[in-house]
């Protein structure tokens, strides 16, 4: 007789209709949760304002799962509106641009935020979700609690209700708290520091286990007292490559990115090596096309225009899940650009595993030591370089491009190659993912699981 599954509590600010990468992370959790003996309920933000949506994301939602939702307050209107942003306009990670490209509002902003909106800007969504969430788990109990944050506003709901009801509880960090990198960029004083770390340690006192986004991150949470702390990996989820096609365009080298391309990640030696091939060689004129889908920050536009690639270059804007995939099939070379920050060595980007499921060549621009670079330079005629290397950049795109040819030639086995990645990215599964999680939900849950965590009663 099939045995009953557990229940556990999911909360996520994140939620369909949310586009991005970000969602991903629970979403295709708690799909893959019942699988694993353990029936997910979620808990969310009501009519939440997500920077951009993408409804194809429903698709991954189990059928019947148990939905929970309070409103929560969006700050980010009320600022688009005092710095005479659109309020359909998404907000880029400005506090990753100088203070030449920060006016004073934004700067204002900012300060506000890192000073007042205590641990982000969800901040005001944290009291009314815990009062909600006491009610309903007196009357509908549940086995352990799942958070991920950021916003860590989710890890500190997680937090109050661990705290008051002694449930077990797994923190998940798809990025560190106070040692992310924009942390220092807040304009945080003396005081809110204070109240950041304090909650942070709490965290860590409470939680009967938590997990993070990379081994390096891992490493960096216990120096500052987190105990115990494992690896959690975005993973790629093999169901949304049913219908991946891979092909190559003949006549066309094809450079795409997808997601986020910030003052941060301005891939300036790319763009110089592409400006000069294009200046030199007629060949190149004729097949270069640069894909560029999601927000691209004015100084990547600006390099854009100086090194003469305009006319090769599509911003795509944002653009669904299934369409970026299709850009992964026709692509010659995937971009994968680390942001410049003291912590880049544990940033593993949500997107890399598709990418490395996608079989296309990567170039990784990025710190020489890092997860991410691990993971890249396995992956079959990927390269690896500093953002400044113009000739590495130079001879590795030409590279890439006599293996297109080759491939649109059909002088390589294209098909051999990529059933090669497949295999090479299974261990990166969200079902095999999810079936950790599973565990470590399995254990904190036991009767005889012992956590250091003070439970008040």
């Amino acid at each position: 007789m099939e045995q009953p599954r557990k229940r556990v509590l999911v909360i996520t600010y994140h939620w369909p209709p949310s586009g991005g990468v970000t969602v991903l992370r629970c979403l295709k959790l708690v799909k893959y949760l019942r699988e694993n003996g353990w029936e997910p309920v979620v808990f969310t933000a009501r009519d939440a304002r997500y920077p951009y949506e993408d409804p194809t994301h429903f698709r991954d939602v189990p059928e019947g799962l148990e939905i929970h939702r309070v409103a929560a307050w969006e700050p980010s209107q009320a600022f688009k509106r005092f710095s005479g942003r659109k309020p359909t306009q998404p907000l880029l990670n400005i506090t990753a641009n100088s203070d030449k490209q920060q006016g004073w509002r934004d700067r204002l902003g900012i300060w506000i935020r890192g000073n007042f909106f205590i641990p982000d800007a969800r901040a005001l969504w944290i009291a009314p979700s815990v009062r909600y969430l006491l009610r309903y788990l007196k009357d509908h109990p549940v086995d352990a609690i799942f958070t991920d944050g950021p916003p860590h506003s989710n890890t500190v709901i997680g937090l109050r209700c661990a705290q008051r009801l002694g449930i077990p509880w797994l923190a998940d960090f798809q990025d560190p708290w106070t040692q992310v990198d924009y942390y220092g960029q807040m304009r945080i004083g003396k005081r809110a520091d204070r109240i950041h770390r304090a909650l942070e340690q709490e965290v860590f006192a409470q939680a009967s286990r938590i997990t993070i986004a990379s081994p390096t991150w891992a490493r960096d949470l216990q120096s500052i007292g987190a105990r115990d702390v494992s690896v959690f990996y975005y993973g790629f989820d093999e169901a949304d490559f049913a219908d991946y096609r891979p092909e190559v365009v003949p006549g066309r080298f094809i450079v795409f990115h997808g997601g986020l391309l910030g003052s941060d990640r301005n891939p300036i030696g790319l763009i110089e090596a592409l400006g000069e091939a294009v200046a030199r060689d007629a060949g190149w004129r004729e097949r270069l096309e640069i894909r560029l889908a999601g927000e691209v920050d004015v100084s990547v536009r600006n390099a854009v225009q100086a090194a003469g690639l305009e006319p090769y270059t599509h911003y795509l804007g944002m653009l669904p899940r299934t369409a970026i995939l299709g850009e992964l099939g026709r692509a010659s070379l995937l971009l994968l650009p680390i942001n410049r920050a003291d912590n880049a060595a544990g940033r593993i980007p949500g997107k890399l595993f598709e990418l490395l499921r996608a079989g296309k060549p990567i170039l990784y621009l990025g710190p020489a030591q890092g997860d991410a670079r691990d993971l890249v330079a396995h992956h079959p005629g990927s390269g690896c370089f500093g953002y400044e290397d113009v000739a590495g950049i130079a001879e590795f795109v030409r590279g890439c491009a006599e293996a297109a040819a080759a491939l649109a030639a059909g002088q390589a086995a294209g098909a051999a190659a990529l059933t090669a990645a497949a295999e090479a990215a299974a261990p990166y599964t969200n079902a095999r993912l999810t079936r950790e999680i599973a565990r470590h939900l399995d254990e904190i849950s036991a009767p005889g699981f012992r956590s250091s965590a003070p439970r008040n009663t």
